[in-house]
C-alpha cells in the first residue's frame, strides 16, 4: 500500500517562472528514479503541442490533454509523480482528482495563474490553493518599471484591456506583461468607495 502522496501547487503572475519550477520538480524526480508523467491543456500550444516550455524556452516532455477526465484516463497506475501545468484552465473537478491521488500515494505539483488579468481568482486555482500541503507563489519583475510583479496584466494592441474581455486569451508578451500593483491598470474599473479612499 503506498503511504500518502502530497499536493503542492506553484502560482503567481505569467512570466514568473512557474513552469520552470515544475520542469525543475520533474527533473529532480526522474533523478530520484520516479516514474513522472506531466500534463497540460491542449488548448495551450502557444509553443509546443507536447511539451512544457518555458518563456526562456526550456522545454520537457508533456502529454496534452483536453479535459480532467482525459487526464486522468491517461495517468499509467506505476506514476509516483504527477505534475500539471497551466491548471487555471481546468474545471473544478480537477481539485477531487488532485486530492484523490495525493490521498493514495502520488505526488501532485499543479501549476498555474491564480489570477486573471483583472485580477481575479482564476479557474480551479483558489481550491487548490486551499487543499494543498504546500504553496509556492513566484513573483515575476514589473515589464514598465521593474518592481517586483504580482499581477498579469492584458494589452489589445498596445492598449489596456477591458474587463468585460473575456478571461481566457492565450497569448505571451505579445498580449501580455507582468506589472506590479503601481503599474498595473484596466479599462472599466469602477473607482473605489470613499471609505477605502481614507487609506491613499
Amino acid at each position: 500500500m503506498r503511504k500518502p502522496g502530497t499536493l503542492t501547487v506553484v502560482c503567481g503572475s505569467m512570466f514568473a517562472g512557474k513552469s520552470e519550477e515544475l520542469i525543475r520538480r520533474a527533473r529532480r524526480a526522474l533523478f530520484a528514479r520516479k516514474k513522472v508523467q506531466v500534463f497540460k491543456p491542449v488548448l495551450d500550444d502557444r509553443y509546443h503541442a507536447t511539451m512544457v516550455v518555458t518563456h526562456m524556452g526550456v522545454r520537457h516532455e508533456a502529454v496534452p490533454v483536453a479535459s480532467v477526465e482525459d487526464l486522468e484516463s491517461k495517468i499509467e497506475p506505476e506514476t509516483d509523480v504527477i505534475v500539471i501545468d497551466e491548471a487555471q484552465f481546468f474545471d473544478a473537478s480537477l481539485v477531487e482528482l488532485a486530492v484523490d491521488l495525493a490521498d493514495h500515494g502520488r505526488d501532485v505539483v499543479v501549476g498555474g495563474l491564480d489570477q486573471d488579468f483583472r485580477r481575479m481568482p482564476f479557474g480551479p486555482m483558489p481550491a487548490l490553493l486551499a487543499a494543498a500541503d504546500e504553496v509556492v507563489k513566484l513573483r515575476a519583475i514589473c515589464m514598465r518599471c521593474g518592481a517586483p510583479a504580482s499581477h498579469t496584466y492584458r494589452t489589445i494592441d498596445g492598449k489596456p484591456a477591458h474587463k468585460d474581455d473575456p478571461v481566457i486569451l492565450i497569448g505571451a508578451t505579445e498580449k501580455y506583461e507582468a506589472r506590479c500593483r503601481a503599474c498595473y491598470k484596466l479599462l472599466g474599473l469602477k473607482p473605489r468607495r470613499s471609505s477605502v479612499r481614507r487609506w491613499r
